[in-house]
């Protein structure tokens, strides 16, 4: 079952189009990833489909309804994005545990964030263990590493427990652990039948772990299939205009 559909999405900024007539699938259990060069519109492509940015054509669909007719609020209880992040600083005078809670937020009906649920706190609190932060729960997250926000804010992605998590760079900022431990969380997570669209700057990243990868060229999916297929095609040395198989077997023939 398709979770979103893109059909034949224009949209941009200014006036222009960044995306070209693109049109994609991701269904239910599903890890897709978008790759390709900068400025080709990935992330453009997840501000649109999660509804952040309105389109000029063509329809974004999630569960089978227009994103754009879909409440705000309601919104939130369907999908979640995690972005790049920079600084805490807007989240100064919080911990950890209080910035995941906000997760929640489309969840709590009308409560006061001091009236929250055991349930609300217990989600909390699973998600934090889930990306490594139960002994910095109750720190202020200003005090915080780049790699260590990252988490709480991946942790306050998964508290929402939407359909569907969009992820712009989410490996961006964590080492080599906690790099593999998002690609057991994320298997995890669309292990029950969620989803995830996200952009991955790492192909080998990407490739590990998605079901499907869509190349992307000037706002356009060029490719899209399986992992090997992708790294396999003709269309990825198009796309970054270089051997790519050729670049990563040599920057990883010292592990051999």
């Amino acid at each position: 079952m398709a979770v979103l559909e893109l059909k034949n999405v224009y949209c941009g900024y200014n006036g222009k189009n960044i995306l070209n007539g693109i049109s994609l699938t991701v269904s239910s259990g599903e890890i897709v990833s978008l790759a390709g060069p900068n400025g080709c519109g990935k992330t453009t492509l997840i501000r649109a489909a999660c509804g952040m940015l309105p389109i000029n054509s063509g329809d974004v669909l999630i569960d089978g309804r227009s994103v754009a007719s879909i409440p705000i609020k309601e919104r939130a209880l369907l999908t979640a994005i995690l972005s790049q992040t920079g600084t805490g600083g807007d989240y100064a005078g919080y911990t950890v545990r209080e910035t995941v809670l906000m997760g929640r937020y489309a969840r709590f009906k009308g409560k006061l964030f001091s009236e929250i649920s055991k349930s609300d706190m217990e989600t909390a609190d699973r998600c934090i263990d889930e990306t490594g932060l139960t002994d910095m729960k109750d720190r202020p997250i200003t005090e915080l590493s780049g790699g260590q926000l990252q988490r709480v804010f991946l942790a306050r992605a998964f508290a929402q427990e939407p359909e569907i998590i969009f992820l712009d760079e989410p490996a961006n900022h964590l080492d080599i652990k906690r790099q593999a431990e998002l690609y057991n969380i994320l298997k995890k997570w669309t292990g029950t039948g969620r989803a995830v669209l996200g952009v991955f700057h790492d192909l080998g990243f990407a490739a590990a772990v998605s079901d499907r990868m869509i190349l992307m060229s000037g706002g356009k999916a060029v490719f899209c299939g399986k992992p090997r297929e992708a790294v396999d095609s003709a269309e990825i040395n198009e796309v970054f205009g270089t051997d790519v198989k050729a670049y990563m077997n040599r920057i990883t023939g010292i592990w051999r």
